[in-house]
């Protein structure tokens, strides 16, 4: 890990920001349990936020360690997508469907359009999620393992009523608020909490940040490592029908994370100007986990277990290429 983790006296406080993008958090996945597999006392989390499947990652890596440790929260994120991963005939035929017509829309073949709240698929898959999850997380516990020095814990969604980003932390987080979180508006219906509807957070803080941020001085992360699904950096000019819609989506998902890092760099400027009292604020350095390679954004909706597989794999890649510092974060 970074020669800062091992000089300094008392553990660097680090978050971890999970993005959203559907399977592809899958590799989210591969990087979390790479990077718990090489946890020691250099590093302390505190703050695990996510958006969508990326809020699936952030939940299961912190219900882990607060309930038994690191290879708890390693055994769970694996567990956990085996069980999101296709499953018999019916299901690979169904997940063949969609990936293939997820992936000639964005190729601009005239489609019809169809509610999720016309047909019965959707809820039936948002009713497997809601099991898996269930199987997995005891969400009555969550309000007592929110304990004092317990991470904290950010799920991001969309208040469709209000118009606003909404963020559920700690004992907030409910399975309702998970599913709302990867409630894509074209796949599944909106999900009620208080009274109001909710999307996926893709729409809002794709991934949380600024909950991580505002914490007591002592519990403010001096490093947010993000997982980055969508690609930041594109080469050439997008042509076809195809590019263009992945490189739309791709600055679509992270246009409100760079705002986010935006604010943190302009703080991180005014600290070492000394425009900001000192003890209050302090610097925080941001280091990304990205994919490295591109996949079509069709392949988001893709549960194939082998294609998961590939992702799980390539996140642990990359979170090792991180942790040696080969990683350019």
């Amino acid at each position: 890990m970074s020669e800062r983790g091992e000089a300094a006296a008392d553990p660097t406080r680090v978050a971890i920001a999970c993005q959203g993008g559907g399977s592809h958090t899958a590799f989210t996945a591969g990087v979390l349990r790479e990077l718990l597999a090489d946890w020691d006392d250099r590093y302390e989390l505190v703050g695990i936020s996510g958006t969508s499947g990326g809020a699936f990652n952030a939940l299961a890596t912190w219900y882990g360690l607060v309930t038994e440790g690191p290879e708890t929260a390693r055994a769970l994120l694996g567990s956990l997508w085996d069980d999101l991963a296709v499953d018999g005939a019916q299901d690979r035929w169904t997940n063949a469907v969609v990936t293939q017509l997820s992936r000639m829309e964005s190729a601009g073949f005239p489609l019809p359009a169809v509610s999720p709240y016309q047909v019965p698929g959707p809820e039936l898959g948002k009713r497997r999620i809601r099991d898996v999850l269930e199987r997995h997380i005891d969400f009555d516990a969550i309000p007592h393992l929110c304990r004092r020095r317990a991470p904290e814990l950010v799920v991001g969604t969309v208040d469709v009523n209000a118009g606003v980003f909404e963020t559920f932390v700690d004992e907030e987080v409910t399975v309702d608020a998970v599913l709302a979180s990867a409630a894509v508006p074209n796949l599944f219906e909106a999900v009620e909490i208080h009274g109001h509807y909710h999307w996926d957070g893709l729409f809002s803080q794709n991934p949380p940040v600024s909950d991580l941020m505002h914490r007591p001085p002592g519990r403010k992360p001096e490093e947010l490592w993000i997982v980055q699904i969508n690609s930041q950096e594109f080469d050439g000019e997008p042509s076809t029908a195809e590019v263009i819609a992945d490189r739309r989506n791709e600055l679509s998902g992270n246009i409100s994370l760079n705002q986010e890092l935006g604010f943190i760099e302009q703080v991180n400027e005014w600290v070492e100007a000394g425009k900001l009292p000192a003890g209050e604020f302090q610097r925080t350095d941001v280091r990304r986990i990205d994919m490295g390679k591109q996949y079509h954004s069709a392949t988001k909706v893709d549960r194939d277990p082998e294609f998961l597989g590939e992702l799980r794999e390539l996140g642990r890649r990359r979170a090792r290429e991180f942790l040696d510092g080969e990683l350019d974060a």
